[in-house]
């Protein structure tokens, strides 16, 4: 045994000193990206001067740094975008980042749904649903649109109009709901993997992406650390409608061209020439230049029935997609040389559109070739490798171009027929360009044109000085832990489970940089659960030793046992939490998969650190004196819980009284006043407030809580800093389901936000309620925007599944290494007692506590932190009620569930110590934004550790009685 357990610790140590340096690899390109983000930020401020750090200098210098490290080597070869890339990232709730909501063209939608066949109702119909519609996105277009077709067609059929979607019969209610219900699936299963694909392909790490139910065809993005926003902007919206056209060259419609501009000289006084910079007349197919500010005069003359007369059916005219460099002559002003101009591509339509499309594109990547530059490399398919070879081949000598959502890319000459599936696009291309195009031809098109209807760029939901407390408020905690372990179970245990603990921290933190993966606030959750995990498996292995110390056994030989009698219940308490983090991971979205990550990762890490590399400590040094004279307790802890005999079981009708008041009151509570739902729940109003001087969200979010809540009114607020430290958002969902006049609700909530600011000094002296409403002001409401619930229903329906998922294979591992439904009875009874407890003493005493007690995606990261806490210490009892049934096979199961409940009570009452003194600091230290999150999980350790005592037990005594009776 002895050579069996040193083998072990050989492989533990190996293990141990691999994931040391790979951690320490990954870890490292943080520290170094923090390095370099330090450095850009003192060049900025230098090169901002006084205007500060939130000036438009301090972030065009600031860019201009990162940019000019982008692709230089700052780190073993690798350049900084790579290293940002590799490092451990903060989610958007931690670091900020964009919020954008799409609206996926409702038109188009329904266009690519219908039958093929022409339909002048359906086209007008269209158009006056858009007129009633307008901008006001959240109202029901599909519904709209049925009874506007219905109006100019009674007697329609929509089966004949839409006969692959709807069956002949149905009532325009049914027509509407089942086309809400495809356009739906569509936004579901086509545009969001679009959008998923290049927002992935682009390197944003864990984005948020969710369709809102209540919108037709809208969708939430959340982008944590973006930076380039007009860059994620232009991908987001590109439909990636790839074609491409034969041309025609300028000197072949010279003389139709002079022809169109005589007729619009004659017509309107001027023609084509004063439009543009350059007129073109050779073999290129470029007809002329012009500015970005002329395009648009330029489109309106092309589009005339002149243009349709005197021009070639068959030309289409396409400006280019980048502003290309001229050589005036000397008579050019130098401002004229410095103008932006495009040209303008003359392509040649085959059939009425392009010799060939975008559909035949399977793959394409991003290269760089010597002689060409960044170019994109496409493969193509065996129909389109055929097509694409006649097309080239034809046209030898001369260019085919390229276009891509009606910009042309590049026009190359061909010089050879194009054999094969490759081909590539040249136009010219920056490295990010060429991947960016890449990327949207490599995730397809999108079935319908998607406009952005509302974004912004967003600070940390928690603020830079609340991350800076709640990191504080960490450390201090992880020292009283520390301190706390030493004084209970001696110095140099103390000390090896403290080591423990810091390898845990520093495993965890390493392997999620490893996965690329980012720290969210529900993600900080996890950690926190699993270092309370870490603490209770060097509890288990410590209260093991005092046992066997006092059975009279060495010091050695306890230790070794200690570890060996713990075992089983570790690994049940591990595995079974590690189960339902899985399920969380394939089923939860957001916040859940935050939380499941870091949960898995921290557990493996803690289950690796207490069991084996502690143990290599106390082997490589148990020979020497002060580890012989171990005794796993002090003066302070040696008589605690020491030979406890609580009836806990005979307890059990007045636990199952109390539990079945606190139950009615519960029931009543959400009956009567419910539950604070947060905007993620409920919806609300978002409201973008600039101010001269910098302000304090969590002072405004004081002062504005008790305004939205008067006169019977209740709603919650939240204030968070967007873009710097001046300028807000303030969410509400003050009145949101209310039936009143929606400007009349937006009228009364400005002027609640104006009394409130004016009187706390924060407007400039003399400003009105309208000039503080009017947007296009300097200072005041920037922006406001009503939002349903960001968390849509199918998200819920997968929440929901996945916390049911986890509890019925949670229940399932317990019987299968129980083999006694009992317990896993108990466990379950357990389990959703401490989850009903949480949110109906959210129920009770929200709006009376003072903090937040609101109902949102951190809540629900809290009661999952909560259920696994949960099932750890209810496995731990079970598993030496199973020891002891062994043991004493003819004990009567009351007496053995008793006598497990007091030999384990040392360790339930310390795990549950050492956890709330972990939750205290940070609740204490912590930012006013995470103590509702932390006070759920203060209050879930401790109804945690009494359901355990007095419901998980006696259900399961209960059940195994009744189980044995129906036996006999």
């Amino acid at each position: 045994m002895q050579s069996k357990g040193t083998l072990g610790s050989i492989i533990a140590g190996v293990i141990a000193i691999f994931l040391v340096l790979v951690c320490l690899f990954y870890l490292s390109f943080t520290l170094v990206s923090s390095k370099q983000e330090a450095k850009a930020e003192q060049y900025a401020l230098v090169a901002a001067g006084q205007q500060g750090k939130n000036s438009e200098q301090y972030n065009k210098a600031y860019k201009a740094y990162i940019d000019s490290i982008s692709k230089q080597p700052v780190w073993l070869g690798y350049n900084y975008n790579e290293v940002q890339k590799w490092g451990v990232g903060l989610g958007l709730d931690l670091k900020g980042g964009m919020n954008v909501i799409l609206q996926v063209s409702m038109p188009d939608m329904l266009r690519s749904m219908k039958n093929a066949d022409a339909d002048a109702s359906f086209d007008q119909a269209l158009a006056n649903t858009d007129s009633i519609i307008g901008g006001n996105h959240s109202s029901d277009y599909v519904g709209t649109f049925v009874e506007q077709y219905r109006k100019l067609n009674s007697g329609a059929d929509f089966s004949v109009v839409f006969n692959s979607i709807i069956k002949p019969g149905q009532s325009d209610k049914d027509v509407a709901s089942t086309l809400k219900s495809e356009v739906k699936d569509r936004v579901n299963n086509s545009a969001t993997n679009v959008l998923r694909s290049r927002i992935d392909a682009y390197g944003v790490v864990s984005p948020n992406i969710q369709v809102l139910q209540d919108n037709d065809g809208q969708i939430l993005l959340e982008l944590p650390g973006v930076k380039e926003h007009q860059r994620v902007r232009e991908l987001l919206q590109r439909s990636a409608n790839l074609e491409f056209y034969e041309c025609y060259g300028a000197n072949e419609i010279t003389g139709q061209l002079a022809q169109l501009d005589n007729a619009l000289r004659a017509k309107n006084g001027t023609g084509l020439r004063e439009r543009f910079l350059m007129i073109n007349s050779d073999a290129t197919p470029i007809l002329g230049i012009a500015t970005a500010k002329e395009r648009e005069a330029i489109d309106a003359l092309l589009a005339t029935n002149e243009a349709k007369q005197y021009l070639p059916s068959n030309l289409k005219l396409r400006w280019s997609v980048k502003p290309t460099p001229v050589n005036f002559n000397d008579t050019v002003t130098k401002q004229e040389r410095q103008i932006d101009t495009y040209q303008l591509i003359a392509l040649r339509t085959t059939n009425g559109g392009p010799a060939l499309d975008g559909s035949c594109v399977v793959s394409a990547s991003s290269d760089f070739e010597q002689m060409q530059g960044n170019v994109v490399s496409m493969t193509m398919n065996s129909e389109g490798a055929r097509d694409w070879a006649r097309i080239t081949q034809r046209n030898i000598g001369h260019p085919v171009a390229i276009v891509l959502d009606d910009l042309v890319y590049s026009y190359p000459n061909i010089r050879q027929a194009i054999e094969g599936d490759r081909s590539q696009i040249t136009g010219d291309f920056t490295v990010e360009e060429a991947q960016d195009l890449a990327n949207v031809l490599k995730s397809g098109k999108m079935t319908a044109k998607v406009d952005i209807i509302s974004d912004m760029v967003i600070g940390p939901t928690l603020g830079k000085q609340a991350i800076e407390s709640g990191i504080w408020s960490f450390i201090v905690a992880l020292v009283l832990l520390m301190i706390f372990m030493c004084a209970i179970y001696g110095i140099i245990p103390g000390l090896i489970a403290n080591f423990g603990l810091i390898c845990n921290l520093f495993f965890t933190f390493g392997i999620l940089a490893s996965f690329q993966a980012v720290l969210t606030l529900s993600g900080i959750a996890g950690i926190v659960l699993a270092l309370g995990m870490a603490v209770d498996a060097n509890v288990l292995i410590f209260e093991r030793a005092k046992e066997e110390l006092r059975a009279g056994k060495t010091v050695r030989t306890a230790i070794a046992d200690g570890y060996s009698n713990a075992f089983s219940a570790i690994f049940d308490s591990n595995l079974t939490s590690i189960i339902t983090g899985v399920i969380l991971l394939f089923f939860g979205t957001g916040p859940i998969k935050g939380f499941a990550t870091t949960l898995i990762i921290g557990i493996i890490c803690s289950f690796f650190t207490a069991v084996y590399l502690t143990r290599i400590i106390f082997i490589a040094f148990g020979k020497k004196k002060a580890f012989q004279k171990l005794t796993f307790s002090t003066g302070l802890s040696r008589n605690l819980f020491n030979s406890t005999n609580f009836n806990f079981l005979g307890a059990r009708k007045v636990s199952f009284m109390v539990v079945g008041v606190f139950v009615a009151v519960v029931v009543i509570s959400l009956f009567v006043r419910g539950l604070n739902q947060g905007i993620d729940f409920s919806g609300g109003r978002n409201y973008v407030v600039k101010f001269e001087k910098p302000v304090e969200t969590g002072h405004l979010q004081q002062v504005l809580t008790p305004m939205f809540n008067q006169n019977g009114e209740v709603a919650s607020v939240s204030v968070i800093t967007i873009e710097n430290s001046n300028q807000v958002r303030v969410s509400t969902n003050y009145k949101i389901k209310s039936t009143e006049d929606a400007s009349a609700i937006e009228g009364e909530i400005t002027n609640l936000l104006y009394e409130t600011f004016k009187a706390e000094g924060l407007l400039p002296d003399g400003m009105t309620l309208e000039e503080f409403s009017t947007t296009d002001e300097t200072q005041g409401i920037l922006s406001s925007q009503t939002v349903g619930p960001t968390v849509a229903n199918d998200m819920r329906n997968k929440a929901y599944i996945a916390v049911i998922l986890s509890l019925i294979a949670m229940f399932l591992y317990i019987l299968l290494r129980f083999r006694n439904v009992a317990f896993s009875l108990g466990a379950l009874a357990a389990v959703a007692f401490t989850a009903f407890t949480i949110i109906g003493f959210y129920s009770l005493f929200w709006g009376i506590l003072p903090f937040a007690m609101e109902i949102d995606q951190t809540f629900i990261a809290a009661i999952l932190t909560i259920i696994g806490y949960q099932i750890n210490d209810t496995v731990v009892v079970f598993d030496r009620v199973r020891e002891n049934v062994g043991l004493y096979p003819k004990q009567d199961f009351f007496t053995t569930v008793n006598k497990s409940l007091n030999s384990t009570l040392t360790r339930t009452i310390m795990t549950s110590a050492s956890t709330l003194l972990v939750l205290l600091c940070i609740f204490i230290l912590g930012g006013d934004s995470i103590r509702s999150f932390i006070f759920a999980m203060l209050f879930g350790v401790i109804t945690g550790t009494l359901s355990t005592l007095f419901i998980a037990s006696p259900v399961a005594y209960l059940t195994n009685k009744r189980k044995v009776a129906a036996a006999k």
